[in-house]
């Protein structure tokens, strides 16, 4: 798979902070990718390093294939953390105009808001004024604002902040069918339930430095602890001879948790139990989440 956006040596100060430290990061093509890491981190650092509001003081950004330049912006849509709707504007006047900043005519960006609003079924919010709607209605006025002009990138910052659940998914939603059309998303949000749901790709960044990336599920594999999960039958209990080499803690009704040392399979486990006589319903590894694996890594960082 070719990556859209490659990140090489990246650095960028202010003052006496160095927020960017060298960053290496290359973000597949048509995929979701999640940029995780604490407050002040430098993810918004390198989220603005990618749609040019700052240039890197050393390092390169490449955008499909080529240097990264202004006339890339067109294809680059951001919704940012912070929201930057003007609040006494009409909505449909005010979608109007930032298509046509992104390079739409007139007529095509009026076509193109009329069908958001008639997709959100919000076709009645056209005359409405920002400052009319909840932060939740906002919000998706402008998720519709970054997507109008159809951008190859898409750089969402805590897209779902302010949601409700019912219009959580609705955005979701639309998150996924616009990879599915080919959009490549860079997803940052501390929700991390929604990065294993969503995302194919992470990188956790820690001051100013990357300290993890990869595919999700080779990441949770990575940090994987050797824990499994036992379900017995119905009338069956963990058996006591069997404390000794593989001690198990009650996580239920008949459900155990047991940590198996390197030299121990789980067939070794599954048979152990079958000979002591007990009746196994489910036998499951169980990996690290990548909320988990998040903070266990920045923790273990941050000692270092």
């Amino acid at each position: 798979m070719t990556n859209l956006v490659s990140v090489r040596g990246l650095k960028k100060r202010f003052e006496n902070h160095e927020a960017l430290k060298g960053i290496d990061l290359d973000i597949p093509r048509g995929t979701i990718f999640g940029l995780l890491g604490p407050n002040g981190a430098g993810k918004t650092t390198l989220i603005r390093n990618l749609t040019q509001i700052y240039l890197p003081d050393s390092g390169s950004i490449t955008f499909d294939g080529e240097t990264l330049e202004p006339k890339h912006i067109g294809r680059i849509g951001y919704m940012p953390e912070e929201r930057g709707l003007y609040k006494k504007m009409k909505i449909g006047e005010q979608l109007i105009y930032l298509a046509r900043l992104r390079g739409l005519s007139g007529a095509l960006a009026k076509e193109k808001v009329n069908q958001w609003l008639k997709h959100f079924e919000i076709e009645d919010w056209f005359n409405k004024k920002v400052e009319d709607l909840s932060k939740g209605m906002q919000q998706k006025v402008q998720f519709i604002s970054t997507i109008l002009h159809e951008p190859d990138l898409l750089i969402l910052d805590e897209p779902f902040s302010g949601l409700d659940p019912i219009n959580a998914n609705l955005i979701k939603d639309e998150i996924l069918a616009l990879k599915e059309r080919g959009t490549t998303i860079i997803f940052s949000t501390h929700r991390m339930e929604s990065v294993e749901e969503m995302c194919e790709e992470i990188a956790l960044i820690n001051n100013g430095e990357i300290i993890l990336q990869g595919e999700v599920g080779a990441v949770r594999q990575q940090y994987k602890q050797n824990l499994f999960e036992v379900m017995l039958a119905e009338g069956f209990e963990w058996p006591a001879a069997l404390n000794d080499q593989f001690p198990a803690s009650s996580k239920g009704p008949r459900v155990y948790h047991v940590y198996l040392s390197p030299t121990h399979k789980p067939s070794a486990l599954l048979k152990a139990l079958v000979n002591a006589g007990t009746e196994v319903v489910a036998l499951q590894e169980i990996l690290p989440t990548v909320n988990e694996i998040f903070i266990q890594q920045v923790k273990s960082y941050s000692y270092e």
